[in-house]
């Protein structure tokens, strides 16, 4: 069984950086893969970032590509995203999730497939202008 707790959300300006931590208590796989995601009021939850616990290939959507960077600690069993440009778009609740199959390309991952099998509570990133 993996709990996984997100922190760092909070308020911050328009151009302003950021950087989210998710700690995964329990067994962590290098066959298995940690993403963030992330979801607006009245909108469907979206995937942000990818990493992969061995090699730690990248994944990202377009919309946060060259902005966000995810990044993880094998030792620590945890995984990073640091958001830099930020938008009043990025507005949402991040969560962090883990899980295995996960098929990715380089415009991000997919959820046809993929299983997603432990997720956290969130964390609110509010981007104020």
């Amino acid at each position: 069984q993996v709990q996984l707790v997100e922190s760092g959300g909070g308020l911050v300006q328009a151009g302003g950086s950021l950087r989210l931590s998710c700690a995964a208590s329990g067994r962590t796989f290098g066959s298995r893969t940690m993403g963030w995601f992330r979801q607006a009021p009245g909108k469907e939850r979206e995937f942000v970032a990818a990493i992969r616990w061995s090699g730690g290939s990248t994944y990202y959507a377009d919309s946060v590509k060259n902005r966000f960077t995810i990044s993880r600690d094998n030792a620590r069993n945890s995984v990073y995203l640091q958001m830099n440009s930020l938008k009043f778009e990025d507005t949402a609740k991040y969560y962090c999730a883990e899980g295995n199959p996960v098929y990715c390309s380089d415009y991000g991952c997919y959820s046809e497939g993929s299983r997603w099998d432990y997720w956290g509570q969130g964390t609110q990133v509010t981007v104020s202008s």
